[in-house]
């Protein structure tokens, strides 16, 4: 049965995906289309751009042997970064949301290789840096997009140690480096409402009170 792509996640509200997008780092091995992909990364090109110059380029990785080496790289250096909270997580004291996250981001790393698409987001430099500026509201609208038409993803960047020999793997120069990666597949879990402190603890008017952040 043929799937109207064109059709898929126009209907959800918008607020509704910005409430209901969180990361998950969970992600079933089976194969996305490659239209769908092509689809939430058409969305990112809709994100703010400085004198609209669209420095954005999007690298979907979906080759099983090219996933393995990228996952390979990335565990590496996640397993040294990751290893301060592990320690951390042993005290009973540890926060369970803390070691919930935790948890997903190993789980991650570990099965990575799994993942069906590696999207790298890329950009072209401005005086010699990267210009995240425009890549990251890209990158959320990416995000926003994968939450609509039914994928699960997250963002992370721990790829970055290993930045210019993936880069050069998958094709992208040291004029276009790579900022972030982004895992998508169907997601084994469910969406839901990341959990949040209210607003009137980070909203205010004119000016923020005296000691407030202290």
């Amino acid at each position: 049965m043929s799937v109207d792509i064109d059709s898929i996640g126009e209907d959800i509200g918008l607020f509704d995906a910005i409430r209901t997008t969180r990361a998950i780092r969970r992600l079933k091995s089976d194969p996305v289309p490659v239209e769908l992909i092509r689809k939430v990364c058409e969305a990112g090109t809709f994100a703010p751009s400085g004198g609209n110059r669209q420095p954005w380029f999007f690298v979907a990785v979906m080759d099983q042997d090219k996933r393995a080496f990228i996952a390979k790289k990335y565990n590496e250096t996640f397993q040294s970064y990751i290893e301060p909270a592990k320690i951390a997580a042993q005290n009973p004291d540890y926060p369970d949301a803390k070691r919930r996250n935790m948890n997903a981001a190993i789980y991650l790393a570990e099965h990575l290789h799994e993942a069906p698409v590696h999207l790298f987001v890329a950009g072209w430099t401005r005086r010699g840096e990267p210009q995240s500026q425009a890549l990251f509201p890209a990158i959320q609208n990416i995000l926003l997009a994968c939450r609509a038409v039914g994928l699960g993803a997250s963002l992370t960047t721990a790829h970055r140690a290993h930045g210019e020999e993936i880069d050069r793997y998958i094709g992208l120069s040291e004029k276009t480096p790579s900022s972030a990666l982004i895992p998508i597949g169907w997601p084994k879990g469910k969406y839901g409402t990341p959990t949040r402190r209210p607003i009137d603890d980070a909203f205010f008017v004119d000016q923020i009170p005296e000691g407030r952040l202290d």
